[in-house]
């Protein structure tokens, strides 16, 4: 299972389906960046990522 199918599988379940994702990858294209929004994904952050960035999203969240 990759990222994608588990942010989908988490939102069709009704108990993980509020629980914030934030997607950490190295495909960091339009075309991805867009599925994993599709998905539900409340932040999709390339690699390497800005630790201060995450920190920030994940107090947000």
């Amino acid at each position: 299972m990759d990222g994608y199918e588990l942010a989908a599988q988490m939102r069709k379940e009704e108990r993980l389906a509020n629980i914030p994702i934030i997607m950490i990858t190295s495909r960091t294209g339009d075309k991805h960046r867009n599925r994993a929004l599709e998905l539900g994904v409340n932040c999709y952050l390339g690699k390497p990522y800005n630790e201060e960035q995450l920190l920030e999203r994940i107090e947000r969240f």
